[in-house]
């Protein structure tokens, strides 16, 4: 009977010491790199640094699935409001390489430099990209905002 206990007692022993290595090589062992998700900021600086850009759903929700209106601010750098600007928008989802299903258009300019950009629909879940081509007094920029469902 005290043979098997020996057995026993070296057995757990063992996956203890077992355990023990495998924990050390888990602990040490290198971890990959954590990818950033997109920038989701909602203010920024337009491509050629021309405006200074905010985006936000009119209503303060975004909805999937659902045709919704958001507003688009420009300002100058000094924070004047860019008026009489013409935007043109387009994007998609760059994962999935397929464009918008609407086609969203700058349908009224709201002053202090707002612009309502209606048409927009975003049909999943996931990262979508919205591009701005702006073109006003100062000159033409552009801006993408990045918007995960």
């Amino acid at each position: 009977m005290a043979s098997i206990w020996r057995y026993i007692l070296a057995g757990l022993g063992l996956a203890a010491l077992l355990v023990g290595i495998l924990a050390v090589v888990y602990l040490t062992a290198p971890r990959p790199a954590q990818v950033a998700g997109p920038d989701t900021s909602r203010s920024k600086t337009t491509a050629n640094g021309l405006f200074v850009a905010s985006f936000e759903p009119e209503h303060g929700v975004v909805r999937e699935g659902e045709l919704q209106s958001w507003l688009l601010t420009l300002k100058t750098t000094a924070g004047a409001p860019v008026e009489g600007a013409a935007i043109t928008v387009s994007g998609g989802m760059p994962q999935h390489n397929h464009g918008l299903p609407t086609s969203p258009q700058a349908t009224d300019y709201l002053g202090d430099g707002r612009y309502r950009i209606d048409g927009i629909k975003f049909t999943m879940s996931g990262w979508w990209q919205l591009s701005f081509a702006i073109s006003a007094a100062a000159g033409s920029d552009s801006v993408v905002f990045n918007i995960v469902i």
